[in-house]
């Protein structure tokens, strides 16, 4: 069959600024990125754009798995796995965190630390059960990630008298964007000592390392537990090693490991099992993980 007829297999990793897509061709994953909505509706509108712009149709998919943020339950799964029927013969939804362990630690138990716009902590005990801490979303959580960063070295901000930036930025056409986006400023001024950035920097480190203690607890992890991290404030080897070293003075011994794979990686490679499984048996209709792999809320 022609390479532009070949059936594909695509991931999709759904964050809160950036949608990755990954197409798996013979074995090989290729990846494009596209700007994210944070109204979550817009996922299949988006999606649909990236197949018009390929000239792929729901026969030419074989399967496709979507990993992303904001879906806490597996109704809200099966939803989105409705809706995206119309792209692929076969969809997987599954949370973003949990692509994001499986292609930094594989199969082995652990916890994955993902802090990007927004933060959340997900583990896994290598016996299909998860648990998750974090992740409440920019309004009541996401402690820790890039725009709980820029919301506090703004309210540092407003207490020294300077109100017009925080609301250039709060009336930005996408706020939390816009506010997550001074992370990188804040870790700067960090690394330079200033003194109220080094203060919002360590508080975020410590809530993330409390969520790792708390998932590492709930799934009773033997030390030292493996850990993996993901997301762009992460990316950031300071802040890391920050968070590293919180861990450590949490109580909890940790074997931190680079991520073999990033989420969109892992999401595609699933979705590359899901034709395999689709083609020997009807794939079942839940739209989450495959058995009683999914991420809870436990």
């Amino acid at each position: 069959m022609p390479l532009n007829q070949a059936p594909v297999c695509v991931g999709a990793d759904v964050g809160g600024t950036w949608i990755r897509v990954g197409t798996v061709r013979k074995g090989r994953v290729t990846t494009e990125t596209i700007r994210a909505d944070r109204d979550l509706r817009r996922i299949v509108s988006l999606l649909r754009s990236v197949w018009r712009r390929r000239r792929w149709t729901r026969r030419r998919v074989a399967a496709l798995v979507v990993a992303s943020r904001g879906l806490w339950t597996a109704k809200e799964r099966r939803t989105l796995a409705r809706n995206l029927r119309g792209l692929a013969r076969h969809v997987q939804v599954i949370s973003d965190a949990q692509a994001a362990l499986l292609g930094a630690l594989g199969n082995r138990p652990g916890v994955l630390v993902l802090s990007g716009t927004g933060s959340i902590l997900i583990g896994y005990d290598g016996r299909r059960r998860w648990a998750r801490a974090g992740g409440l979303g920019p309004l009541i959580g996401d402690e820790g990630s890039g725009f709980w960063l820029g919301r506090e070295w703004l309210r540092s901000t407003v207490r020294e008298g300077n109100l017009s930036r925080m609301l250039r930025l709060v009336h930005a056409p996408d706020p939390v964007a816009a506010i997550a986006a001074l992370a990188p400023s804040v870790l700067a001024r960090a690394r330079r000592g200033d003194r109220s950035a080094r203060r919002i920097v360590r508080d975020g480190q410590r809530h993330l390392a409390a969520s790792i203690r708390e998932v590492a607890r709930r799934l009773a992890l033997r030390t030292p537990i493996d850990a993996s991290w993901a997301g762009g404030v992460l990316g950031d080897r300071w802040f890391r090693a920050g968070v590293i070293r919180a861990t450590a003075r949490a109580g909890l011994r940790a074997r931190w490991h680079e991520p073999a794979a990033a989420p969109v990686v892992a999401a595609a490679r699933l979705a590359a099992t899901l034709a395999g499984r689709g083609a020997l048996r009807r794939p079942s209709r839940s739209g989450g993980p495959a058995g009683r792999g999914a991420a809870t809320n436990s």
